[in-house]
């Protein structure tokens, strides 16, 4: 304590902010448990000494993750939780729950309980400084301490990739007595180099997950208690501030009660220092419960050293017996001008010295000592109790031995029982196996032990055969004791962990061994749990293996047992024999007797060993024949030297020189540095030790270094020098490339010399050979439009008689006071379809109408036409024949549009009408449409109006009864304009348009109505009482804008609600799940998540992005697992077809589908590339490769022809916009954003909208990049998301579900999460019509 003190006074003497606290003590020293490395580890579970409060629920075991958790229950798969947000299903205490993982030696983790005296003061000073008033009597008795040391994330490497360096060590501290528990979390200063993990499911898609930590309840029987959880960092944010900020006044400290009550209480509550600022709160999830922390500002920070690893200082927090009064009755802060001195009243973190104060007493409250008459039930039923002054021990009786908790019969035969589970490289093969069964036969009386594994599969059970530890444990627990000496069961009992490591030689094969006790059951017999991980020699068929008889020295202390040595074994083959051996270091860790002494050393002998393996019953067996005794004299019997049998102290990479007798030293290699019981690399590059010459750079290794050139040099001669390597050409710049035109193409050096030739945009071709792009083929225009190709682009220009863009035009009738007849438009207009067909143009006369006789210019018939220029029947003449005679207009009998129906049937219906499906209508005597039409084949009935037109909600069912239908009421006075042009229209369209053509809509006094809809597209728009469309009104689909009546408007006209015109019926939302699409329907905008189901199975896919073009009814999907673009139809039956193959992609993420220009664009996060090409991978180009770097979501808006896509760039994220050809590239967004994974463009709002991961904000800007605002600011972490209506709807990876969102209040509406758990990818929305523009 006054060390640390001392310490404390010189950083605070040299201006340095207040120190980093130190780690509780740990290691293979303290008698750890080393957690076996990997990726999804678990800890045994370790039966505590004492029952502890968790929760306010007594745990009696703890495990250990790989992950940076803690549980009183057994962990599941990873899969289940370590990307998912709080709440976890099981009890967890997360100091740091990310996908971690250690393999390959990347860190360590070490768990134990301990009662140490040192330990609990620590904890203790901590507890206090959080909570200086409700902790103030509070004593630990028992403390559980889990370490994660450097360890790494999880990491997919391949031959072209190195394991990160960055590496994080931090840990967690259990304290408790019989009443409470408290929790510490310690992060020391540059401990957390790495803040998030990337999920394995993601495969290319770059993502990284911050990390959690906090506490979760799990799931309970009180279903008051399911779902709580407390969150203290989850945001990137926030785990920075682990290390500098704090809740107890010391950086790095934090502190939590967590045992006698149902919910978390932070530390800082009652008055810690703010010389250290807390975190500020996490914002709470919905539909979960937390507890925010109590917050302060940032007012100070502690100073970072400018070196990279953890400063681990021994700064222990001091235990204040004096508190300085105040008047209002608290206590006071103060702060000494002296800064060697700092003190901080009831904090409890004052460090100056005090000379009353002995560091080394330390008193525990005498009503916290257990006795025997509180606890003597936890003694075996052949013990006795005894009480000390500390506390109980128990003890076996007479003719029994154990540990007092455990006592069996002396001399008895005894039997043991476990599971043996494990995964090894044997040789190239791996092999896994779960659950094989173990069987022990002890013979207490001479201490033999018999061991036999069954079903382990080849080649593994042979490869075995050396690992005569496997039953060594058994060997030792119960060898024959020799007067004074006792065996292992007699100090461990039937509850322990053995974690054993061997190496093998000379291939260096390593395997690590866990052996748990888990008690006795009925009949005395022993339970043990064995996992077994690594990598052995491989042994070929029909060899035995020979084991000579050992002695082996155990080391004995009041938590653990340790042992090493080194053995030989024989592998015989015939009259063949070869001598191997491994070297063997274990650690038993025990709850034994704190009281009792044993001895510090003892000799296990081994007489007798053999191990065979049967492979007709495929069991492996092991014999052993043991006696324990006192280990010998070194003096009088020196024995072997530590150097060979392994008991030295020496730690690799050191060697072991032997000396006289027992006597040795520890040599570090040449490389190292140290003492040899501790060596450490030379750094040769940073200490200048190097051979390094110019122009290269030095990179150092274990115990070595290499010289490497710099870019643009190349070895010399002598292997050591670096010359400058001859610069290649620019064959671009010199004119050598077969590259088409500049204005064609462009030349594209690759830096070797070499050249590649691209075509530049609205050309295609291979870059040699560049032909202009017809986009007019596309029909990009409006029907009522003329483009024109131009060399590497095109124009749309309306017709006469129309206004607008070219892409956009409407019918100007105020530009056209002269209307055009039917014929006179024909002309304008030729149509190619029948019944004018074959391309025909219809001669007029003078006053605009059809001429009686209509000659085709092409094929020479001709044929005589009514006044509406139908072909009358019977009339038509081959060419070369005498034209037939025809009368005047006036002498014809013009048809009626519903005869015109009748005589002219369409077989074929392009969208909704009232003649479609083949249907032939009934007219009456004065050739009207009667009300009442049915379907001569189907049987379905409707009502008409006077146009035909079928009216909403009147039709009926087969064999029902017809609707009561009225007479259309004759019109007897003029033809308004709009119905004028409405007929003209129609007769246009052939009497019936298709779903894509607009008709006006006319009220029944002839003005336009004031809400024109175009078609089934569900875009509708208000006009003026002229019929021209009102700016600014045209809305998306699913919604209608408010339009207020062309002729004497009321003068109050309230706006509907969003939810009074909900979404059209149809309209569903599709969501990428891994393998999968997802089908999920829409009632109005809430999710109808019954109907939810799996609506195209990708085996072998990861879908991504995901789009649907409304015209072919056909889904557009990337997949990052199989590199390419897929499309498949939504009719039954129908089957993916691949668009775009893996040539030229790598990891295909956003897709944007452009259903007016029949285009497909996409990003590519590998190649940092956006792309476009036609519909069926044709004429396929890239729009940008430069200033790229992570590009993800791209959208499109096909009306005004832009593209948007975002940029996730973590050094510099952006939101950027282009046309679809790739022209006019800017920046968006470049501020205050930081995972934009989402993007999406709203029609009805015009608004640009974004998802981001990093700042959990849902944003919204105009196109221009102006207007920008925050709809929702606390999302977990979305992928994706699309737009409808009055909702957003996301993915997020947090939930694995689809997110609902409100446009207007941004609050969350609804959720799904599908059954099966998995990340979800991409969204998009399906309508029952074509919209204009989306995501």
């Amino acid at each position: 304590m006054r060390a640390a003190a001392a310490l404390l006074a010189a950083v605070l003497a040299l201006g340095a902010a207040l120190p980093r606290p130190g780690l509780l003590p740990h290691g293979p020293a303290r008698g750890d448990a080393r957690l076996r490395p990997g990726d999804d580890e678990s800890s045994p579970g370790l039966l505590l000494r004492r029952a502890l409060r968790l929760y306010g629920r007594a745990a009696r075991r703890l495990y250990v993750g790989t992950n940076g958790v803690i549980s009183s229950q057994d962990f599941p798969r990873e899969t289940q939780y370590v990307d998912d947000d709080f709440p976890t299903d099981f009890p967890v205490i997360a100091p740091f729950l990310a996908d971690l993982d250690t393999s390959g030696d990347r860190g360590n983790i070490y768990y134990r309980q301990d009662d140490s005296r040192d330990v609990l003061e620590q904890a203790l000073g901590y507890i206090q400084a959080g909570f200086p008033r409700s902790a103030a009597t509070f004593v630990p008795t028992n403390a559980f301490i889990a370490t994660w040391e450097e360890v790494g994330a999880y990491q997919e490497l391949s031959q072209d990739t190195e394991p990160s360096t960055k590496l994080n060590t931090f840990q967690a501290v259990i304290a408790y007595n019989h009443e409470d528990t408290y929790s510490i979390f310690l992060y020391p200063e540059g401990g957390l180099q790495f803040l998030g993990t990337r999920p394995k499911e993601s495969y290319n898609v770059q993502l990284e997950l911050p990390a959690r930590v906090g506490f979760s309840w799990g799931d309970s029987d009180d279903p008051k208690r399911d779902g709580l959880f407390h969150s203290l960092a989850s945001s990137e944010r926030a785990l920075r501030g682990l290390e500098r900020e704090s809740n107890t006044g010391i950086p790095g400290v934090w502190v939590f009660h967590v045992g006698s009550t149902e919910h978390v209480e932070p530390g800082g509550g009652q008055g810690a220092a703010p010389a250290v600022p807390q975190s500020p709160p996490e914002p709470p999830n919905p539909g979960t419960a937390s507890y925010p922390h109590r917050a302060s500002s940032h007012t100070a920070m502690a100073q970072r050293p400018s070196h990279g690893g953890p400063v681990l200082l021994g700064f222990v927090p001091a235990r204040r017996d004096t508190q300085e009064p105040r008047g209002d009755g608290g206590t006071g802060q103060s702060f000494s001008a002296n800064p060697s001195s700092y003190s901080s009243g009831q904090h409890g973190v004052g460090v100056e010295e005090d000379v009353h104060f002995n560091p080394d007493v330390f008193t525990y409250s005498a009503a916290s000592r257990e006795t025997c008459a509180q606890h003597h039930g936890q003694c075996s039923p052949h013990a006795f109790c005894t009480d000390y002054a500390a506390g109980f021990c128990c003890h076996c009786r007479a003719s029994f031995y154990g540990n007092g908790r455990q006592c069996l019969p002396e001399g008895a035969v005894h039997r043991l029982n476990g599971k043996v589970s494990g995964s090894l490289r044997v040789g190239r093969a791996s092999v896994r196996f779960q659950d094989m069964d173990l069987h022990a036969y002890i013979v207490g009386s001479d201490g033999r032990a018999y061991t036999a594994i069954s079903g382990v599969p080849q080649p593994a059970a042979r490869a075995l055969l050396p690992l005569l530890p496997l039953g060594g444990l058994f060997a030792w627990l119960f060898a024959l004791e020799e007067p004074g000496s006792e065996n292992g069961f007699s100090i461990t009992g039937a509850e322990f962990t053995q974690n054993l490591e061997v190496v093998f030689y000379p291939g260096g094969e390593t395997v690590q061994v866990t052996q748990t006790a888990e008690g006795l059951g009925p009949d005395n017999y022993l339970s043990l749990r064995t996992h077994i991980q690594g990598e052995v020699p491989f042994l070929p068929e029909n060899v035995t293996v020979h084991i000579t008889p050992y002695e082996e020295l155990y080391s004995y202390s009041s938590s653990a047992v340790t042992s090493s040595g080194h053995r030989e074994y024989v592998v015989a083959a015939g009259t063949a024999n070869q001598t191997l051996s491994y070297r063997l270091r274990q650690n038993i860790t025990v709850a034994g007797c704190p009281h009792a002494r044993p001895p510090a050393r003892q000799r296990l002998s081994v007489a007798r060993a053999f191990a065979l393996f049967d492979s007709h019953e495929h069991v492996l067996r092991y014999a052993l024949a043991a006696r324990i005794g006192p280990a010998p004299d070194d003096a009088e019997n020196p024995g072997a030297s530590p150097c060979h049998d392994g008991s030295h102290a020496c730690e690799a990479p050191a060697r072991c020189q032997p000396g006289v007798g027992t006597e040795y030293t520890c040599e570090c290699p040449a490389g190292y540095r140290g003492d040899g019981r501790g060596c450490r690399d030379v750094d040769e590059c940073s200490e200048g030790l190097s051979q390094c010459g110019p122009f290269s750079v030095c990179l150092n290794e274990p115990g070595s270094y290499r010289c490497e050139c710099r870019g643009g040099y190349q070895p010399a001669g002598d292997g050591q020098a670096c010359v400058p390597l001859a610069p290649p050409s620019d064959p671009c710049e010199a004119g050598r490339h077969r590259c088409a035109p500049g204005d064609r193409a462009r030349c594209l050096s690759r830096g070797d010399g070499h050249a590649t030739c691209e075509c530049l945009p609205g050309y295609t071709g291979d870059g040699i050979h560049c032909s202009d792009v017809d986009e007019c083929a596309e029909s990009p225009c409006h029907p009522a439009a003329i483009c024109y190709n131009t060399p590497g682009s095109f124009s749309c220009r309306c017709r006469p008689g129309y206004a607008g863009d070219g892409f956009q035009c409407t019918y100007a009738a105020e530009g056209n006071p002269q209307r055009l007849t039917p014929c006179q438009h024909e002309r304008m207009y030729p149509r190619e379809v029948p019944p004018l067909g074959d391309g025909h143009v219809p001669q007029c006369d003078e006053q605009g109408r059809y001429r009686p006789l209509q000659c085709h210019s092409s094929s020479g018939h001709c044929w005589c036409v009514d006044a509406a220029g139908q072909e009358i029947a019977g009339t038509r003449t081959a060419p070369g024949t005498t034209p037939p005679r025809c009368g005047s207009p006036e002498s014809i009998q013009q048809l009626t549009p519903c005869e015109h129906a009748r005589m002219y049937p369409r077989e074929v219906p392009p969208g909704p009408s009232p003649v479609g499906d083949g249907h032939v209508p009934q007219c009456d005597e004065q050739g009207r449409y009667r009300p009442l039409q049915c379907h001569s084949s189907s049987g379905h009935c409707w009502c008409v109006d006077a146009a035909g037109q079928e009216i909403a909600g009147t039709r009926t069912a087969p064999g029902t009864t017809p609707p009561r239908c009225g007479s259309p009421e004759p019109t007897e006075r003029p033809p308004s304009m709009c119905e004028r042009w409405r007929q003209s229209l129609l007769e246009h369209y052939g009497g019936s348009p298709r779903g894509d053509q607009y008709v006006p809509q006319c009220e029944p006094s002839g003005d336009f109505a004031p809400l024109q809809c175009h078609g089934d597209s569900g875009y509708c728009w208000c006009v003026e009482q002229s019929g021209r469309e009102i700016p600014g009104t045209r809305s998306e689909p699913g919604t209608t804008p408010p339009c207020l009546p062309s002729v004497a408007p009321p003068s109050v006209r309230p706006e509907p609600r969003p939810d009074v015109s909900p979404p059209a019926s149809g309209t569903f939302l599709l969501y990428a799940q891994g393998q999968q699409i997802g089908y999920l329907p829409l009632n109005g905008t809430r999710l109808h998540k019954e109907a939810a189901k799996t609506l195209l199975s990708l085996h072998g896919s990861i879908v991504v992005g995901i789009d649907y073009d409304c015209r072919d009814r056909m889904i557009y999907w990337t997949d990052v697992a199989g590199r390419s673009i897929s499309r498949a139809g939504l009719e039954p039956g129908s089957e993916p077809e691949t668009i775009i193959s893996s040539a030229g992609l790598i990891s295909p993420e956003g897709l944007a589908v452009d259903h007016l220009r029949r285009a497909v664009f996409w990003t590519d996060s590998g190649l940092d590339r956006i792309e476009r090409a036609r519909l069926d991978g044709s004429e396929r180009r890239v729009l940008f490769d430069s200033d790229l770097v992570n590009p993800r979501a791209i959208a499109v808006d096909p009306v005004r022809g832009n593209l948007y896509w975002t940029d996730w760039n973590r050094e510099a994220p952006k939101i950027e916009t282009s046309t679809v050809n790739g022209a006019n590239r800017r920046v968006l967004v470049h501020t205050d954003i930081g995972l934009p994974n989402g993007l999406t463009f709203d029609p009805f709002s015009k608004l640009l909208c974004w998802a981001d991961a990093g700042t959990k904000h849902l944003e919204c800007t105009f196109p221009d990049g102006t207007g920008r605002r925050v709809i929702q600011s606390n999302l977990n972490y979305p992928f994706s998301i699309v737009s409808y209506a009055n909702h957003f709807y996301h993915t997020d990876w947090r939930r694995d579900g689809v997110i609902a969102v409100n446009k207007e209040t941004g609050s969350f509406t609804d959720e799904y999460l599908p059954e099966q758990r998995s990340h979800l990818y991409g969204i998009t929305a399906v309508y029952p019509y074509c919209p204009g523009a989306r995501k």
